[in-house]
């Protein structure tokens, strides 16, 4: 049982003696020097009961139970105030020393999880955009499996759109794919640079000549289509494509289980469909195959004032379309039928979840509409798209190169490494290019995570690989320092008991990390993770900068401080896992 549920036990017995039938919660408290926990329940209940604040919650801490593990006490105007016995805290640091998962629980209800993150577009070069859903992706998997839910993770690959049409018919012009149309008898190797150049040239080309896009709409139907040779280029393009996305996402320590693409998810398509029509959902509108998502109060016409004045709609919500002009999919068709294979492959799966730019929000809430209406989604399941924010430069804008071209990811990590490498040379640490890579990928995973995740932050790698302050650097150094001391001692076993105030604060600090995963998982953010493991970090520094572990002369102290960086390495290298942030063995 968590602490903080035992508190809350002991007070709501308490409450009930004292004829308080209300639920009290408590909170950690802002003053640690004053109290560790703190109720402020009985402002807003003595407006229930009619009674004075500071005489209710005194009426209540009257009828607690004794204890010898807590202590407390009212302080005006009406806060409950809990202090924990150092006999309580050193039993809590030592029965999560031997625990194995350190006092965090595991939620009572384990759920099947399909977790879509990743996202990478096949023929197109991942980059800075691709970041920010593997590295919150792979958090996420990590924190719900060790709370005890069936992960199963999902790269979600963009291969069956136009994307691939417009390589194709561009890579054809330039005349490289004359041996699959029989004009050449040399095959061609194609390679990444063919494809990094060919996309954009041709989605340039889209927006300014009709013809190529109309070309490279029938193009991507051909492939859809499987009609060859253009299916057997595609598959080609696939491989290649994946090759590179695999080594980019293995840097960033992004794993997944399954390497599904839209393509998968095709044979689902027309079924998909033929739901939709049965359902009587589905209608013509200029060609297409559209569904009206809109619920009441979405789009409501509202009034002209001039007979000739464009319609508005009072919080407009556009119809889902489903199939194009020419028959062909689009991307919420490949979503919705991803959605019924998912639930005709997995069976039982009580939520899907989606870390995709929360620009993309519109087309999720069509697309999770379509599939509840159409009943492509079991009523009980789950679809949750969680948004996240633009990585920015330091002039707030998105994060480009100086001549305003989008930054490739493999040029990231090349700078993370060069960056870190700098660092290391600098504190004159013998490194080689794998350490370099733990600590420049962990100071941008940190980075990026300890932001709210759906808010915007400045990409600042100056910043990120500080190796003081509240970074991934500094996080993994508080290990590295750790792994220095223990490997300087026998392996040494004893009590931890409460010496100070310092050893106070570092077991305060992980029962907030402890309380931080249930946050992390409410939120689906993982930043309280990041901010409880600053705290802990910090806590731990302070009490390394005034006690003398290896010196001590005491045998019962030394022991207890063995124990007590233990637990500390224990809960750091927890949270760093869950966090997906390597710790080098030096720094």
């Amino acid at each position: 049982m968590l602490i903080t549920q035992e508190i809350e036990n002991l007070l709501n017995r308490g409450a009930r003696k004292a004829g308080v039938d209300k639920k009290l919660s408590i909170s950690f408290s802002n003053m640690p020097k004053l109290c560790d926990f703190q109720c402020n329940d009985a402002f807003s209940l003595a407006k229930v009961f009619n009674e004075n604040p500071f005489e209710l919650a005194s009426k209540i801490v009257e009828n607690l139970d004794k204890s010898e593990d807590y202590i407390f006490e009212v302080a005006r105007p009406a806060f409950i105030n809990i202090k924990l016995t150092d006999k309580k805290l050193a039993e809590i640091a030592n029965s999560y020393l031997i625990d194995e998962m350190g006092g965090v629980e595991k939620r009572e209800r384990k759920e099947k999880i399909i977790l879509d993150y990743g996202g990478a577009n096949v023929a197109k070069a991942l980059h800075a955009g691709h970041l920010r859903s593997p590295i919150t992706g792979e958090g996420l998997k990590r924190l719900y499996t060790l709370l005890g839910d069936e992960v199963i993770s999902d790269v979600h690959l963009g291969d069956w759109g136009l994307q691939m049409g417009l390589t194709e018919l561009q890579l054809y012009e330039d005349g490289l794919l004359d041996y699959y149309f029989g004009t050449s008898e040399i095959k061609p190797t194609l390679t990444l640079e063919m494809l990094n150049e060919a996309y954009p040239k041709a989605s340039a080309r889209k927006n300014i000549d009709s013809a190529f896009k109309e070309k490279a709409d029938k193009w991507t139907l051909k492939i859809q289509k499987k009609e060859q040779p253009y299916y057997d280029i595609y598959q080609e393009i696939r491989r290649v494509s994946i090759e590179k996305i695999k080594e980019n996402y293995q840097a960033l320590g992004a794993t997944f289980d399954l390497w599904y693409g839209e393509s998968d998810a095709a044979p689902y398509i027309d079924k998909a469909i033929k739901i939709i029509k049965d359902k009587g959902l589905a209608k013509e509108s200029e060609g297409a195959l559209v569904v009206d998502v809109a619920v009441e109060g979405e789009n409501i016409p509202i009034e002209k004032k001039d007979p000739k004045e464009v319609q508005r709609y009072k919080n407009p919500m556009p119809p889902a379309i489903i199939q194009k002009y020419n028959g062909a999919a689009l991307y919420a068709t490949t979503d919705i039928a991803t959605i019924l294979m998912r639930n005709e492959t997995i069976r039982d799966v009580d939520r899907i979840e989606y870390i995709v730019d929360a620009r993309q929000k519109t087309h999720f809430i069509q697309v999770f509409r379509v599939c509840k209406m159409a009943g492509i989604s079991p009523k009980n399941q789950q679809l949750i798209h969680i948004g996240y924010g633009t990585m920015n430069g330091k002039d707030g804008k998105p994060f480009k190169t100086r001549s305003g071209d989008t930054v490739k990811l493999s040029d990231i990590i090349d700078l993370l490494i060069d960056k870190a490498s700098e660092k290391l040379k600098a504190n004159n640490v013998k490194y080689d290019k794998t350490t370099a890579l733990k600590i420049g990928v962990g100071a941008m995973k940190f980075g990026d995570l300890i932001n709210n995740v759906g808010k915007d932050y400045i990409f600042d790698l100056d910043k990120f690989l500080a190796f003081e302050g509240k970074t991934g650097p500094y996080l993994q150094y508080s290990v590295v320092r750790i792994n220095s001391i223990l490997n300087k001692i026998n392996d040494e076993q004893g009590q931890f008991f409460v010496n100070s105030e310092d050893e106070r604060n570092i077991i305060r600090a992980i029962l907030k990390l402890n309380s931080a995963y249930e946050i992390a998982y409410n939120e689906k953010s993982l930043s309280s993770i990041c901010g409880a493991c600053y705290d802990l970090a910090s806590a731990f520094s302070t009490f390394y900068n005034n006690y003398k572990i290896i010196n001590e002369q005491d045998k019962d102290k030394r022991a207890s401080y063995i124990a007590l960086i233990k637990l500390v390495k224990k809960k750091l290298e927890q949270a760093l896992n869950v966090l997906a942030i390597e710790i080098p063995e030096k720094m």
